[in-house]
């Protein structure tokens, strides 16, 4: 692939938010920076870039119910004439004042059973549209002081939810499931689920487990300090990365939500490396590659299809590396010599006796002096990286 082929199909499955590119510039500190825009005719500009799907919140698109039925015609013309597709669809639990102390765990049962009825009005809404994924992202689910949220309970609600809708989705005969989407803070102090592994849990209890899966960003992991590739590789493992949000993040700081590839370079490389099927060592992802991110404050609008452009480019230039990389002879034969084979082969095979374990000779001092050769590996993944080979 050279340089002037990065160019975006609809087979690379790029999706972007409405609410990405229609971010105005607002901010804590400041007003719009930038003129709003029409999020139908971001369809068409999003088509034209090369994106294969659009997502949206219910009030991205269909925020005054005044004007919701004109709209949608418009947001259904626009596809067909596009060839977009919605492939997923979610609700805004968060903006409203409404929803200032949570929407489906809030203390308030009113506000919970609100939350409840505009989740199920969405969910007809991404049936209709034919989206396949509902993700479901509980940005005010948490709390900033200890005695203001029961925990326990706040979980208990937030399971009662998710069996109330997957019931109703089957009852319904919709083709859809649901994602979570794992954040630590911001702009609670600490969110419910800050974790893939939290959000992994809490499925663990519901009544339909296999309905429910979770929608994991960049950003959000990695403003914990975690590592991306690791933990979308252990959602992998569990069968549950049913979506994915790439952006980009300077290590722990706020979500800054930058364009793929922008910020922790090397977590993106290994980020698009494990999608891949880390070259067949894990299971690869299949699904929507969805970028949630925002264009800077300080851009235009030409700065607003600049970054979306990018995030397409880098993905595309960063899957040529990932792919050389994992077919270098030199690499596999890097990666034979550090082991990273042996670790498939299951430590007591089966039908071995623990005695055996137990009982066998085993000379410390050789495996300890034993070289690992990860530096040399690690070394070619970024010679690949950095287009020195």
């Amino acid at each position: 692939m050279s340089t002037d082929n990065y160019q975006p199909r609809p087979e690379d499955k790029f999706s972007f938010g409405l609410w990405t590119v229609g971010w105005d510039g607002t901010d804590v500190f400041g007003p719009a920076s930038r003129p709003p825009l029409d999020p139908v005719e971001s369809v068409y500009k999003l088509a034209e870039l090369g994106a294969a799907a659009v997502t949206f919140h219910d009030d991205d698109l269909l925020p005054d119910d005044g004007t919701r039925d004109k709209t949608l015609e418009r947001y259904e013309t626009a596809l067909s004439e596009t060839g977009l597709v919605t492939e997923m669809v979610t609700t805004n639990l968060f903006s409203h004042p409404v929803f200032k102390e949570g929407g489906l765990t809030a203390n308030n049962r009113e506000v919970r059973r609100y939350a409840t009825a505009k989740v199920l009005r969405n969910i007809d809404l991404a049936a209709h549209l034919g989206a396949k994924t509902f993700v479901m992202w509980g940005g005010r689910e948490g709390a900033e002081h200890g005695a203001s949220k029961n925990i326990p309970a706040a979980l208990e609600r937030m399971k009662d939810a998710l069996d109330l809708v997957c019931g109703y989705v089957r009852e319904q005969g919709y083709d859809m499931r649901f994602a979570l989407e794992p954040k630590p803070n911001e702009p609670r102090g600490d969110i419910l689920l800050p974790t893939i592994g939290h959000a992994i849990a809490l499925i663990s209890e519901l009544e339909h487990p296999e309905m429910v899966g979770v929608n994991p960003e960049v950003g959000h992991e990695e403003m914990a300090g975690l590592n991306f590739a690791h933990g979308i590789a252990q959602a992998l493992w569990h069968d549950k990365l049913f979506h994915v949000d790439l952006n980009g993040q300077h290590g722990p700081r706020f979500d800054q939500d930058l364009r793929f590839g922008a910020g922790n370079l090397r977590g993106a490389f290994w980020t698009v490396d494990t999608l891949l099927g880390a070259g067949g060592l894990s299971p690869a992802y299949d699904g929507y590659l969805h970028f949630d991110f925002k264009p800077p404050r300080a851009e235009g609008l030409d700065g607003v299809w600049e970054s979306a452009r990018g995030c397409m480019r880098n993905y595309l230039v960063l899957r040529e590396r990932a792919l050389a990389f994992r077919a270098d002879p030199e690499v596999q034969a890097a990666a034979e010599a550090a082991g990273v084979g042996e670790l498939s082969t299951p430590t007591v095979a089966e039908g071995e006796s623990l005695a055996a374990v137990r009982e066998a000779s085993y000379d410390i001092d050789t495996l300890a002096a034993r070289s690992v050769g990860l530096e040399a590996l690690d070394q070619l993944a970024m010679d690949h990286l950095l287009g020195a080979r």
